[in-house]
């Protein structure tokens, strides 16, 4: 292999991309360049240049993608309907191809041979890096030095930033790993490992615990048009805004909370705990639109849509055909998915407590049991004797067979 003498590394300035950075400088004895993407950490990214700069990065690029992150990544996973194990609405996942998008343009930009980031060798990002960047550009060579240092754990990466004066504030005390976005907030390691042990208080980073919610119930609206939030009470907000103002409401209300056992692609089972208050809040509001404006067969059929998409963004198949086959489906299906949902958020709870739609397919004179009823209730005795024919049959000649024998 030819020597590597630039590196673009994905860097986010938390323990392992610090670690990194200086492992890569020391062991390849190459140019390292940091990328940093702003997709709603929910903190001040100023900082990074000088972070980067100090462990020995030679260039640092941020670049704020939040509105593209909403709109090319986030809704059309909304519209699909995509929660992983329908739970996990993949904030992470769907980070990871739009990190390595800014990665392999920059790398390409500045003539680096190599690309690098922190993903462990049993994790699921690992694939999600890299398969997007094989797709964007083969020839780049992958670089995932925690598959290959000598490091062992978490706790030996602690002590090599302290040894080596790295500036990271994770300690062997608080030994969380932390992945953050507008979309949601993934937790792992430390107390968390243990699956019958609940999430101590200070995993958690953007949510209240339902005991310590308000007492009184908060009621929001959200409008949708063709499938993409566009207005919080009334009120028209950019993508980006939206989704910060629901997960501060549904944050504050204990909503968004997930505690769960998925099972990683690597073929392991891993307990993860997710915050993620507009998510988990748009979601259910989506979801009850197409109940309202749907009918019934694609309601049903886009139920599996909705499930094969999740796993492929989770698979770290974004760029794959079938992903980007199955969004002309999705995008069909929301031509008539605009209205307004009204949602009712109580210590935790998220329940939709109201919904109307210009497109709506709900018919009061049909559902009703009032006067203004229209539905012909004689016309069931036939629908009955036509549907229930197949096991009226079956059943008259099992009859007769079991007479014959």
């Amino acid at each position: 292999m030819e020597k590597i003498k630039k590196i673009v590394l994905a860097y986010s300035g938390g323990l392992d991309t610090s670690v990194i950075l200086l492992w890569l400088k020391e062991k390849y004895k190459a140019e390292v360049i940091t990328y940093t993407a702003n997709l709603g950490q929910g903190e001040r990214l100023d900082f990074i240049e000088e972070k980067a700069k100090r462990t020995g990065a030679t260039k640092v690029y941020v670049e704020d993608v939040r509105e593209e992150f909403c709109n090319d990544y986030v809704f059309p996973a909304l519209k699909a309907g995509a929660l992983y194990e329908d739970r996990y609405p993949l904030a992470t996942a769907l980070a990871r191809p739009l990190i390595t998008k800014g990665l392999v343009k920059t790398a390409e930009e500045e003539g680096a041979e190599a690309i690098a980031h922190g993903s462990t060798g049993k994790g699921n990002d690992q694939v999600r890096f890299e398969l997007t960047a094989r797709a964007l550009n083969p020839d780049l060579i992958i670089l995932a030095p925690v598959r290959e240092w000598e490091l062992g754990s978490r706790e030996e990466e602690v002590r090599y930033a302290q040894k080596r004066n790295i500036p990271v504030e994770i300690t062997e005390e608080k030994p969380y790993s932390l992945d953050r976005n507008l979309w949601g907030v993934s937790i792992e390691c430390g107390p968390l490992e243990d699956p019958w042990k609940e999430p101590p208080a200070d995993a958690y980073e953007i949510t209240s615990s339902p005991e310590e919610a308000p007492d009184k119930t908060a009621y929001i609206e959200i409008e949708f048009r063709q499938g993409i939030p566009i207005k919080l009470n009334g009120k028209t907000l950019p993508p980006h805004l939206l989704i910060e103002e629901l997960n501060r409401i549904g944050g504050e209300n204990g909503v968004g909370r997930i505690d769960m056992v998925e099972n990683r692609l690597v073929g392991i089972k891993s307990r993860e705990i997710y915050e993620a208050p507009a998510a988990v809040i748009l979601h259910a509001a989506h979801h009850e639109l197409e109940k309202l404006n749907l009918d019934k067969d694609t309601f049903h059929f886009k139920g599996n849509i909705a499930s094969k998409y999740a796993e492929l963004v989770y698979n770290g198949l974004w760029l794959s055909p079938l992903r980007q086959a199955l969004d002309s489906f999705v995008d069909q299906t929301q031509e008539f998915i605009s209205g307004k949902i009204r949602v009712k958020l109580y210590k935790g709870m998220c329940q939709v407590a109201g919904r109307e739609s210009p497109y709506s397919l709900y018919e009061k004179r049909l559902a009703t049991y009032t006067e203004e009823d229209i539905f012909d209730q004689k016309a069931s005795k036939g629908f009955i004797e036509i549907w229930g024919l197949p096991l009226k049959t079956l059943a008259r000649l099992r009859k007769i067979q079991k007479e014959q024998k």
